[in-house]
């Protein structure tokens, strides 16, 4: 046995090793702590899809901030001349970004140009305005709203990374996406409602005055019932359209906001509209702590405040100078209590009251204590998957592929005999290698991620089938097994190099462009090829070696189903052509429909919300259907998933942020059908802006990748073999796409998947053929016309390529029938794109070179 192939056995046998060590702590979790201390400690990192819990993508509203912003500058500037003794107001303005400051004369205007150009660089004077009152429009300095725009999105994760901490969530996500996004991953979060009230809370606390002299003289709750009678108002008017109604009969420095309470016996929430005092006397900055309590008449929790030094000096001043007066405690504009002061406050101590439940009270203390958001979050995606569908997507995908698995290694080694063996041994290794690199890397397995396993079984597979049927060829060319065996791998490799690289490039795309599970897809993806080409090529042909180095040459005795064929298949590429210009024209149809949104959209791309719902009995759609119409619920599809009582509820409606669709859903079947006791599994409410750009990322995924394979096949071969390639590829995506389209079928960003995984299977097929045809222009160039050496060569691959299509689609028809109903769709798409990429491999892809090269045989590069 030579050196180098003791090396070689030793590679093997360390990264076997190496890979089992990686993985037993994600199979084995009672292992002794010595081997999580010395040895290896990370599992293998499981999606949401699969574990449960949320994503959410969180847009900061950068206007709000900079609208924030310059209130507080404003306010500061107004108590600034307050103490130097000049008096402002301020007007109504009709621009956010601007404020408008009245003076009682010239002199006092011109004492606060000063004061401001001095004491208040991140203000800038727009321009004054003469008269009996001069006014003066400020608005923020260029460069604070550049820094305001730099750090509100940084401020708002730091501030939600703290409430998270808080809140006690293991290994949450939180990262920036953008310029003003927020991605927040909360794995195995057990009350989801909760956790986003926590998260999207702005936390903006003020104490404020109520005028309650100006209220013993104006009716507010009858004002606001004459405007919406009158239709000046409608009767779910935000608190802003309410105070700009109302601006005329309500004093010009008061602003009407609501009092919030739940009556403790009911449970009734009522609310009394109250006027309020602009002037915001303390802030929520001036917060030092926040803690739960219990007491009150009820015995209730509560929230006690600590305020800061500073905050504790305002708070003793502010209840000295108005004992008898109510002071309000606004929380994101709604005001939570309005206590009477019956004397002046000293100790800095206040209390937040309002009928809460405990988690309630806490939640509050966490956002109080962590602080106040520089400006509002709007929830755009929300992904939210319960424990049981996760369990349930585990068992369904690892049925789905071992089922498939136990098939194509059946299949091998029926087929294969003593080679087919081997071959499975480096499948099951590959899938080994594949999960200790996915803990290595500490990336993440989704379910989407599963499915790209059990395609890499087939993959795996394809790649040992073209090194069996080149030693089938050697062997009959005369050559001894132990020569053939050598050869076949020789010949095979670049086949092989080029069918994986070509999906490689559609994975990058994925991966580049891809967003959430479709990200973890193509890390498998992109992670298992690199794995099949060192198992498949590598440690394969070692094992053989071994064994001629031991002097037992394996006999190579395959079954051969399809014999040496001799069709004529260019003969039919005039019907080819017509059949598949009309699958094309569908597509092109499909495709415009899609792009209208005339098509059955995903919310991934409509905007809305997608909902999994479990009843513990059967029950009838079109009861459902008729509960959720009598409710005011359009736009809406269902679908049920047979012997599992899942109830899937689709409701398409573009809206920037989500939130209320489901819970009305949700609302009607738990009141309607008691009985029937449905629970929500899982959810993905996504909002237009997101639909929008996931549009936007899936077709720059297939330009790229289209794109990457052009120039490859053109490197690799030449231009015209390279268009070739992508014209077939690009006839199968329209074609699949058409066929999706025309039985309404539903396209999601799975379905996008599917179709940039058929490309890189699709072309594989044609790299496959290409190869061949190449390999016989340098045999018969001369001796055999163009026609003549692509039929040859396509009917020399035919054997493999039924076979690698048999098998894929075996393990793809697993994934259908068992796999679930998340990746039905997807499963669907891929079995549908197996057929159509086996036909255009034959019938598409070879008869556009010959095409394209007028019938003359090519010269092709070495």
């Amino acid at each position: 046995m030579s050196r180098t192939l003791k090396l070689k056995i030793a590679l093997v046998v360390v990264l076997t090793i190496i890979s089992v060590l990686l993985v037993l702590p994600s199979f084995c979790p009672n292992l002794p702590s010595w081997y999580y201390k010395y040895i290896y400690k990370h599992r293998l990192k499981l999606g949401l899809d699969l574990q449960g819990g949320m994503h959410l993508v969180l847009k900061v509203d950068i206007d709000k901030a900079i609208q924030n912003a310059l209130n507080a500058s404003v306010k500061d500037l107004q108590q600034t001349l307050a103490r130097k003794g000049i008096r402002v107001t301020f007007a109504e303005r009709k621009n956010p970004k601007e404020a408008v400051l009245v003076f009682p004369n010239k002199e006092a205007l011109e004492k606060a140009k000063e004061i401001i150009t001095k004491d208040f660089p991140s203000l800038s004077i727009v321009r004054e305005q003469e008269g009996k009152f001069p006014r003066l429009v400020v608005t923020l300095s260029e460069k604070q709203v550049a820094f305001i725009k730099e750090h509100a999105v940084d401020q708002s994760l730091e501030i939600i990374r703290n409430r998270i901490d808080q809140f006690g969530v293991t290994e949450p996500v939180i990262v920036k996406e953008g310029e003003d996004k927020i991605v927040v991953q909360l794995p195995g979060v057990k009350n989801p409602e909760r956790a986003l009230k926590l998260i999207g809370q702005t936390a903006q606390l003020e104490f404020r005055l109520v005028d309650d002299e100006a209220m013993s003289r104006i009716d507010v709750a009858a004002l606001i019932d004459k405007a919406i009678k009158e239709g000046r108002l409608k009767p779910n008017a935000s608190r802003e359209e309410i105070n700009r109604v109302l601006r005329p009969y309500i004093p010009p420095d008061t602003e009407v906001f609501f009092l919030v309470e739940k009556d403790p016996r009911t449970g009734r929430v009522i609310k009394q509209p109250l006027l309020l005092k602009k002037q915001v006397l303390l802030t929520g900055d001036m917060v030092k702590d926040a803690r739960v309590r219990i007491g009150g008449p009820y015995n209730e929790p509560y929230v006690a405040l600590e305020f800061t030094d500073r905050g504790a000096r305002i708070f003793e001043r502010v209840t000295g100078e108005n004992v008898g007066k109510r002071l309000a405690i606004v929380l994101d504009g709604v005001v939570r209590s309005a206590p009477v002061i019956r004397e002046k406050i000293s100790g800095g101590q206040a209390q937040i009251t309002g009928a809460f439940t405990y988690e309630e009270a806490a939640d509050l203390a966490i956002v109080l204590r962590a602080g106040a958001l520089p400006a509002p979050v709007k929830v755009i995606q929300n992904i939210t998957v319960g424990p049981s569908l996760g369990h349930d997507s585990i068992k369904k995908g690892l049925t789905s592929g071992l089922i498939g698995a136990a098939l194509v290694i059946l299949f091998m080694i029926v087929y294969y005999r003593f080679a087919g063996l081997v071959a499975d041994v480096a499948i099951l290794l590959n899938v080994l290698m594949l999960l200790a690199a996915l803990s290595l890397l500490q990336a993440t397995l989704t379910l989407p991620g599963i499915a790209g396993i059990i395609l890499l079984v087939g993959m795996g597979v394809d790649s040992n089938v073209l090194i069996f049927e080149r030693m089938r060829e050697e062997l009959l060319l005369g050559r001894s097994p132990r020569s053939a065996i050598f050869a076949g791998y020789d010949r095979a490799f670049w086949t092989i190099i080029d069918a994986n690289v070509t999906t490689l490039i559609t994975a990058l795309a994925l991966f580049l462009f891809g967003t959430g599970p479709i990200k973890g897809f193509a890390v498998t993806l992109s992670t298992g090829i690199i794995i099949n080409l060192f198992t498949s090529i590598f440690a394969t042909r070692t094992f053989y070696e071994l064994l001629i180095a031991k002097g037992k040459i394996p006999k190579i005795n395959f079954m051969t189903v399809i014999k040496e064929t001799s069709f004529d298949f260019m003969g039919f590429r005039k019907y080819a052509a017509i059949f598949s210009g009309a699958l094309v024209l569908l597509g092109i149809i499909g495709s415009i429909q899609i792009y209208r949104g005339a098509a059955n959209l995903g919310v991934d791309f409509s905007g809305g919300v997608l909902a999994y719902y479990r009843a513990e009995k059967p029950f009838k759609l079109d009861k459902i259907r008729k509960a959720l119409k009598d409710a005011g619920i359009t736009g809406f599809s269902l679908q049920d998933v047979k012997n599992e009582n899942m109830l899937l509820v689709k409701l398409r409606k573009k809206t920037e942020t989500v939130g209320d669709l489901e819970a009305q859903v949700r609302k009607v079947l738990q009141e309607k059908f008691p009985t029937l006791k449905f629970k929500l599994e899982g959810k993905e409410e996504i909002g237009a802006a997101v639909s929008k750009e996931l549009k936007h990322k899936a077709i720059l995924a297939i330009v790229i990748s289209f794109a990457g394979l052009l120039i490859y096949l053109a490197f690799r071969f030449n231009l015209n073999f390279g268009l070739a390639a992508a014209a077939a590829t690009m006839h199968d995506v329209l074609a699949v796409t058409g066929l999706f389209y025309l039985f309404n079928r539903e396209i999601s960003l799975l379905f996008v998947t599917s179709l940039l995984t058929l490309a890189g299977y699709s072309l594989n097929d044609t790299v496959v053929v290409f190869d061949r045809i190449r390999e016989n222009i340098k045999k018969y160039h001369g001796k055999l016309s163009f026609v003549e050496i692509i039929n040859k060569s396509i009917n020399e691959m035919l054997a493999r390529t039924i076979i690698t299509a048999g098998t894929t689609l075996i393990v793809v028809l697993a994934i259908l029938f068992f796999g679930g109903v998340v990746l039905r769709d997807f499963a669907l798409a891929l079995a549908i794109g197996i057929v159509v990429g086996t036909y255009s491999s034959i019938f598409v892809a070879s008869p556009i070179v010959y095409w394209l090269q007028k019938g003359k045989t090519p010269e092709i590069k070495s």
